[in-house]
């Protein structure tokens, strides 16, 4: 029998019991889902329909019956509207149980059953962000008055700071905010209008240096404004804390916030910040975790999923060879490497590539490479890291957007095959759809880390080692004896992992599982299928050098697979 929905307006009672990760509790009326906005698992309430759609109801709380033992007063006046932080009203011991069961959630959908470790987080909810932006536009109370704020949640209204901080950003933020709008009303700078394209200014973006307090504004135009440099002048006179101004032009009509242009206006190019030790210069448009003192827990966690690969290259005396893609200003690679470490990082921002290499002169990676390169573009990508995994791969390390990974990036990876990949993810939907490709390419996932890094909101980060499973190669080299090794069990094949044992053991030569096949394949041997070629027209594909198609050889007649 069809179920009956619910009408719109209706008046109903129910009990939430649970919460999705955009703040709206869930409860069930004739087993049908309700959304409820503002609901809190545990509350008994009554709540209004306020939509019908396929399969699911919309609803508002006109009245709190019971309230949960998780709900908390907000401690921000205009939580309820601005949307930004979703969990304001929601007790933090809490919401870190949500973000963890959001994980669990999104790899269950994929069919991946995963351990999911506890959440780690600083605890820290006020004042984290290092970066802000601000939409401007008209205010209502006067003639002219220009605004800066947030927009009101699922609306184009911007909620006006008023000189008022958001309670995630530094407390100086608000008070540049309101002096730049206060300096565009004087001065009658219309703030643009997306209905007709007028008006000049945007966004105020600033973001700031957790090592020395010093602030970067970027005011966002549509066109080149003639007084910038008025502007600049007399912020940086009020506020001693700003150490650079830009002006970013973006004359698109779009809702991406800044465009491709940056003109420095005062002060210095970049800003200077420090993260698990090393310091790292910061160009307006380079990614930077918002949130460093989380961030820094994040990178110890990846650090430690490494950790076998480095101990072992320190005792043995080779030199490991890592892999930094979505680069970014090469963060992570230089808080989980070693300065020793030969580290490729891959970036599609010139401008971060600029700023990596000038931080790896900084924090002594001398033996660092970075590559301006769009790691979504199959051809281009396939080239580069053809050309890095000549020399064999220790480690990859994948920090990619909200989109995830390109399929062909995925596929390309396996096909390389190094030995451990760590993968920090923004997104866990897109997390686990590539576990699902990792895992039929041959890798194995461990547990799945969540990391807050931005608590109140409905984000959660995570981080996870993929491995292929393969013989620990410090204990090769311990336990790992030719003369010893009995034949009989091998007959006319050996596995890869017994390959690259006997390789690394009589030419201290780390080969990859793609170059093994690619001598198998050579030599008319079968091949399993997670090491066939790329099915991409004209893929390039790393070849196995001179040096260590002659070792796989000698290992192929050592285990009587060829004459």
């Amino acid at each position: 029998m069809k179920r009956q929905m619910p009408e719109k307006n209706s008046i109903h009672t129910l009990e939430i019991t649970d919460m999705n990760n955009l703040g709206s509790g869930i409860g069930r009326i004739d087993n049908i889902v309700v959304f409820v906005v503002g609901g809190c698992t545990g509350d008994i309430c009554e709540v209004k329909i306020i939509k019908r759609a396929a399969g699911y109801l919309v609803a508002r709380i006109e009245r709190i019956i019971k309230e949960s033992p998780y709900r908390i007063k907000s401690d921000c006046k205009v939580s309820n509207r601005c949307g930004g932080c979703v969990y304001r009203y929601v007790d933090y011991e809490y919401e870190k149980e949500i973000k963890r069961g959001n994980v669990k959630a999104a790899l269950r959908r994929a069919g991946l059953d995963l351990p999911v470790n506890e959440l780690i987080s600083t605890d820290v909810t006020v004042g984290y962000r290092n970066k802000a932006q601000y939409p401007v536009g008209l205010g209502k109370r006067k003639d002219f008055e220009v605004i800066a704020g947030f927009y009101a949640g699922h609306t184009h209204e911007i909620m006006d700071l008023g000189g008022d901080n958001c309670l995630l950003q530094p407390e100086i933020y608000g008070r540049i905010a309101k002096y730049i709008c206060g300096w565009l009303t004087t001065a009658k700078v219309k703030p643009y209008n997306e209905k007709d394209r007028s008006g000049i200014t945007r966004h105020i973006y600033m973001r700031r240096s957790e090592l020395d307090g010093s602030v970067m504004v970027c005011v966002v135009n549509r066109k080149s404004y003639s007084r910038m440099n008025e502007l600049a002048a007399e912020l940086a006179g009020k506020f001693p804390e700003i150490s650079s101004v830009y002006e970013n032009i973006n004359p698109d009509n779009t809702n991406v916030v800044l465009g491709s242009e940056y003109r420095l206006v005062y002060g210095s190019a970049n800003l200077v910040d420090e993260i698990c030790g090393r310091r790292f210069e910061i160009a307006p448009e380079s990614f930077w975790q918002v949130n460093r003192g989380a961030a820094e827990r994040l990178y110890m966690k990846a650090g430690e999923l490494l950790c076998e690969v480095f101990a072992h290259s320190h005792e043995s005396g080779w030199i490991p060879r890592v892999l930094d893609l979505f680069c970014g200003i090469g963060t992570v690679g230089m808080c989980i490497c070693p300065p020793d470490t030969k580290l490729y990082g891959i970036e599609i921002t010139p401008s971060a590539v600029e700023n990596a290499r000038a931080n790896a002169k900084r924090n002594s990676f001398e033996k660092a490479e970075f590559i301006c390169c769009d790691a979504s573009d199959p051809e281009a990508i396939s080239s580069e890291i053809g050309k890095i995994a000549q020399g064999g791969l220790d480690a990859v390390i994948l920090d990619p957007p909200r989109k995830g990974c390109a399929p062909e990036l995925v596929d390309l990876l396996c096909e390389v095959s190094p030995e451990r990949i760590v993968y920090i993810s923004c997104n866990p939907d897109t997390l686990a759809r590539d576990l699902v490709r990792f895992t039929a390419g041959g890798y194995i996932c461990g547990g799945v880390t969540p990391v807050d890094l931005f608590p109140r909101t409905g984000h959660v980060e995570t981080v996870v080692l993929l491995s292929k499973g393969e013989i620990d190669s410090k204990k090769v080299r311990v336990e790992f004896s030719l003369e010893d090794m009995d034949m009989s069990g091998f007959q006319k094949g050996a596995t890869y992992e017994q390959i690259k044992a006997y390789v690394l053991e009589k030419f201290e030569l780390k080969v990859s599982s793609l170059y093994i096949s690619q001598i198998k394949r050579k030599c008319g041997l079968d091949v399993g299928q997670n090491y066939n070629l790329s099915k991409k027209e004209n893929a390039k594909v790393p070849k196995c050098p001179p040096e260590k198609e002659a070792a796989i050889m000698d290992a192929l007649k050592y285990f009587q697979m060829i004459m």
